[in-house]
């Protein structure tokens, strides 16, 4: 369904410029994905831009899904989107760009990943400690939430972890979560099973209720943002369509 296409009127570019001007026409933002990726294929370095900002916070949730280090799921989430834009003629337009893109995160996660223990042990959800006794840090509060709700997703065996990270957490289709990991619906239904009967009820209806669990933050946004623009503009493995925005 995602795999690579043959390339077509492609431009191999050892120096690759990606244009940075305005782009005509609506703000990138406001575009559809086909739009934005024919844009891109044609160097548009505000369509790319676009795109990464868009897919960032999951493709980053994905990654964390595997990988339990924030600064290595950063990087996943990095070279995945060198990977996408360095030449799109892989992505094939018959399938979902946000489902090709996560494919591409979770494979560069486990690369990352591989041959090192996943760093969270599975098993029981540990019970909840006590909020601070302060009523008045809020924020801390939040905070010392947010860390006790992801170190129980932490503690779901990655098989079962990712698949809950993409359905409960991001909160995408069970079809979307099969294209995105390569597996059938069906497995996407049993694994989330599994990770239920895995968590506690509570902890659950907390996950649920908790926005923001496992954030990208604005800063790591800017820094995926200006690492692959810099890539790209330097020519590292670059194949850019030629086609017309």
């Amino acid at each position: 369904m995602l795999e690579p296409v043959p390339q077509t009127r492609s431009l191999e570019t050892s120096g690759a410029h990606i244009r940075r001007g305005n782009t005509p026409g609506a703000e990138p933002d406001a575009l559809p994905d086909l739009l934005l990726i024919e844009r891109a294929r044609a160097g548009d370095g505000r369509a790319i831009e676009a795109l990464i900002r868009r897919y960032g916070r999951r493709l980053f949730r994905v990654a964390r899904s595997v990988l339990p280090d924030e600064e290595r799921a950063e990087a996943a989430v990095l070279e995945a989107y060198l990977a996408a834009f360095g030449d799109l003629n892989r992505y094939e337009l018959g399938g979902k760009f946000a489902a090709w893109l996560t494919r591409l995160t979770f494979n560069e996660a486990r690369g990352l990943r591989a041959g090192r223990p996943s760093g969270a042990p599975a098993g029981a959800v540990p019970r909840a400690e006590a909020a601070p006794a302060a009523a008045d840090n809020t924020a801390g509060d939040a905070l010392q939430e947010r860390r006790e709700l992801e170190q129980a997703i932490d503690c779901l065996p990655e098989v079962f972890r990712t698949v809950f990270v993409l359905r409960v957490v991001e909160g995408i289709s069970g079809i979307e979560t099969a294209a995105s990991l390569a597996v059938h619906e069906t497995t996407v239904r049993t694994r989330l099973y599994r990770a239920h009967r895995r968590i506690a009820a509570d902890i659950l209806r907390r996950v649920r209720a908790t926005p923001g669990l496992l954030p990208l933050t604005p800063e790591r946004t800017e820094r995926i943002v200006r690492g692959v623009l810099a890539a790209l503009h330097h020519g590292s493995m670059l194949t850019i369509s030629a086609s017309a925005p």
